[in-house]
């Protein structure tokens, strides 16, 4: 039987963990206090003995300060098994491009996180698949949630793009990763663009106005570090060598399928109940 580790059963990978549990798959995953029956990240000799039965291995755990805590703790262990091993990292890696597009060969270590680059280029050395990810949404994630909060926000800054990802096209390029070869892979849409286009066409999915311009400046400093870079990042390896294509390839598409998840309209009454059995 498969088995898959998951160093920090979050969000993306909580998801994962369920498609493949779905496919017969045996999953275990860390948290760091051993909630809903994970096992806590700080037990070493639990998770040790899982390392040892796993056949595959994926982290998403972000740095802690300067380091990578899955590679403090247990990187002897991974580098000594015969494990597949995965790792969701950032296009963060990347910094800014200035609105230009970024591959894999593109140089890393220019942004504004230099602990998510050291891990990103640690995990590698191990021989990882490193899937580099940009802005993630999906249920319960997504532009629709921000503006019907009212927590959503539009800035000046013409030219600016970003790219993003649907949660279920992550989880399926994870799964394409389980035959191709270490090395990094962009996951991405294809059509990068503005925030502010984003943010308005969710708002009229909602039936809502665009939601306000604000000052650049009265963002948080991590509201204006995010703003501080653009790019726009190329999937054309993870299609060539996992064979994957996005199924939301852009952010219309992804929002649309999402507002019909989470808020479907009745287009018609119930019909009457036949006066016969049909079947």
């Amino acid at each position: 039987m498969s088995r898959l580790l998951v160093f920090g059963l979050g969000y993306t990978a909580g998801l994962l963990a369920d498609r493949l549990a779905g496919d017969g798959w045996h999953v275990t995953g860390t948290t760091r206090d051993g909630r809903d029956g994970t096992l806590r990240f700080d037990d070493g000799e639990a998770v040790r003995a899982e390392i040892a039965a796993a056949t595959h291995i994926l982290s998403s755990v972000p740095p802690d300060g300067d380091h990578d805590p899955v590679l403090v703790r247990h990187g002897r262990d991974l580098v000594r098994g015969r494990h597949w091993l995965g790792y969701l990292s950032s296009t963060g890696v990347y910094g800014d491009a200035g609105g230009a597009w970024v591959d894999e060969t593109a140089p890393i270590g220019g942004g504004r996180r230099p602990a998510r680059t050291r891990a990103d280029a640690d995990w590698l050395a191990i021989g990882a698949r490193v899937f580099r990810l940009p802005g993630i949404y999906g249920p319960g994630r997504s532009a629709l949630d921000r503006v019907r909060e009212g927590k959503a926000h539009c800035v000046d800054l013409p030219g600016q793009v970003f790219s993003r990802i649907h949660v279920d096209d992550i989880v399926a390029g994870v799964i394409a990763g389980f035959d191709a070869p270490a090395g990094a892979y962009n996951l991405a849409d294809d059509r990068p663009c503005g925030q502010n286009d984003v943010m308005a066409y969710a708002a009229s999915l909602l039936g809502l106005p665009p939601p306000p311009f604000v000052a650049l400046d009265t963002l948080s400093p991590m509201a204006r570090g995010f703003y501080a870079e653009n790019r726009r990042v190329a999937n054309g390896k993870a299609k060539r060598l996992l064979g994957w294509v996005p199924r939301y390839p852009d952010y219309r598409l992804g929002l649309r399928a999402l507002s019909a998840t989470t808020s479907p309209a009745a287009v018609s009454a119930a019909p009457p109940a036949a006066s016969v059995d049909q079947r």
